[in-house]
């Protein structure tokens, strides 16, 4: 007995279900689909795990760019984890910029989302207008601008000096200040994460809400007993998400300190000085193998998040 397949063009009939593995034959069945997916297969196979596993490999090697990588086995690690004092400054100033500017963004993110989650004349516009900054500011041109907002002569300066007659110093070159500046550039980024907390409020029933003015909850409380439960998923992926993008950020540290992550190293993030270690120095080897670790800090990161989202997460599902 043999099986058909129906196409334009009419059924055609297939071997019998017994000449066939199980592999081909679900191969056969599925062909189409899997034709569907060759882009995407090539491209993660050729654009994405091809590089990635060639980074493994450099990560164990002396690679200039200009002579064959030489195989130096676990020495780029042994140098990272033991030698490598920019490398520990760099993190350092890595892990100070991720704990500051998620929450804060997220903070900022969550407070604009619930002032926007209502029916009022433009509020379109409004959340357009709020949603922009994200679109732009991880471009250079921002990134550009913030530098002169912030410089001896910015926008900042001119503003403080007006009011109240101080003039500051060029706030993006001071070690003790430059980092901030990055810090409240990611906070002004808060426009994804604001409008997918304004997707979560949207589900949250209003009769929930009034149930409470009910019986006498004030705003605060309904945002501690009602909100923040019901949306506790979507802080979870904001989290998640926003702190992934906060250990890649690169651009506004490259653009604000002229690619050195000065001054004093001061913004030198760990993408920036892997940057400079494969592009400047020419240690691609090295560089490899710092992609590698910045990819178990996230995961390790990431995985934490997972792990305790079991005691703070909360699921309309659970319990079914």
């Amino acid at each position: 007995m043999t099986e058909a397949v129906t196409t334009k063009g009419g059924q055609h009939p297939l071997p019998a279900a017994g000449t066939l593995s199980p592999f081909r034959r679900a191969l056969a069945r599925n062909a189409p689909g899997y034709l569907f997916l060759l882009p995407w297969l090539l491209g993660f196979f050729l654009l994405t795990l091809g590089p990635a596993m060639a980074s493994l490999y450099l990560s164990f090697t002396r690679y200039d760019l200009l002579t064959p990588p030489v195989w130096v086995g676990l020495d780029n690690y042994e140098f990272a984890f033991t030698r490598d004092r920019r490398l520990r400054n760099a993190l350092d100033v890595t892990f100070t910029y991720v704990l500051w500017s998620v929450p804060l963004k997220l903070a900022v993110a969550l407070a604009l989302a619930m002032v926007l989650d209502k029916s009022v004349r433009g509020v379109s516009f409004y959340r357009a207008t709020f949603y922009l900054p994200s679109l732009l500011g991880a471009s250079v041109a921002i990134a550009v601008l913030w530098r002169q907002i912030f410089g001896a002569d910015g926008l900042v300066n001119t503003l403080l000096l007006l009011t109240i007659g101080w003039q500051g110093p060029s706030w993006v070159t001071h070690p003790n200040y430059a980092l901030t500046t990055l810090i409240v550039l990611a906070i002004w980024q808060f426009g994804s994460p604001m409008i997918i907390f304004l997707a979560g409020l949207r589900q949250i029933p209003q009769d929930l809400y009034e149930a409470a003015s009910m019986d006498g909850a004030g705003p605060w409380r309904q945002f501690v007993r009602i909100t923040l439960p019901l949306l506790a998923p979507v802080v979870f992926f904001n989290l998640v998400f926003q702190t992934i993008e906060a250990f890649k950020a690169f651009t506004p540290a490259y653009v604000v300190s002229g690619g050195q992550g000065g001054p004093i190293d001061s913004t030198l993030f760990y993408s920036l000085y892997l940057y400079i270690e494969a592009f400047a120095n020419l240690r691609m080897g090295y560089a490899s193998a710092l992609a590698w670790i910045l990819l178990v800090i996230i995961g390790f990161f990431t995985a934490i998040a997972f792990a305790t989202s079991k005691y703070w997460v909360y699921y309309e599902d659970e319990g079914r």
